[in-house]
């Protein structure tokens, strides 16, 4: 998952749990958090995605090169920031085009827990105190979730598109093309919350916010 310079034995460092978390949330060579939920909610064709085994479960993984393009901008940028603490929670937003309708809406919630945890600091790297195979085993719990989520969210049944929100502290540096976006609100909306996962330096909080029937 993370090359041996950002982890050793029990531990992982500040870039390793950023690299972790990008990871988790779409593209570190492959895809995994935002595909799994592009794939199971059929905002793509599923003939557009290949499966692969990861983190002990077997995910599935866009083959559209505009997608994995758009990602990895996108994954690129947030990567820093979650190392400065500069960014609080990046959403990923399904919507109807014609009617511009938001239909539901994934919160990846962002917690630092740096000052918490106790984590050494040496040769000017702060150090996690978790192990690499918990952190995957809270990483495959979420991603069965997301699995199991396409059993009781309403039917998407009209042509979706999605687009990927980023909030991040005022004063922060974006790139220029980068458009300036207002929330997102659904209409008679129910949330429901799913598992964490932790790397001691990083607490990653999911959410589904959807219109109910």
């Amino acid at each position: 998952m993370a090359s041996t310079e950002q982890q050793t034995v029990g531990s992982v460092t500040l870039k390793g749990s950023a690299d972790i978390i990008k990871e988790y949330l779409g593209m570190y060579c492959k895809y995994y958090g935002i595909n799994s939920i592009l794939y199971q909610r059929g905002i793509y064709p599923p003939e557009t995605f290949e499966p692969a085994e990861h983190f002990g479960i077997v995910v599935y993984m866009t083959t559209n090169q505009e997608i994995k393009s758009f990602l990895k901008s996108v994954l690129d940028q947030i990567q820093g920031w979650i190392c400065e603490k500069k960014m609080r929670k990046i959403s990923l937003i399904i919507s109807n085009p014609s009617t511009k309708e938001v239909l539901e809406r994934w919160d990846f919630k962002i917690n630092y827990e740096c000052d918490e945890n106790g984590n050494a600091v040496g040769n000017g790297k702060t150090v996690g105190r978790k192990d690499l195979k918990l952190i995957q085993k809270e990483i495959r719990d979420v991603l069965r979730q997301i699995s199991g989520t396409v059993s009781f969210l309403p039917l998407l049944d009209c042509l979706c598109s999605f687009d990927l929100h980023v909030y991040t502290n005022q004063g922060c540096e974006v790139p220029e093309e980068w458009d300036e976006t207002q929330p997102c609100f659904i209409e008679n909306a129910q949330e429901l919350s799913l598992r964490n996962f932790s790397t001691s330096l990083h607490k990653v909080e999911t959410h589904v916010i959807y219109k109910a029937e």
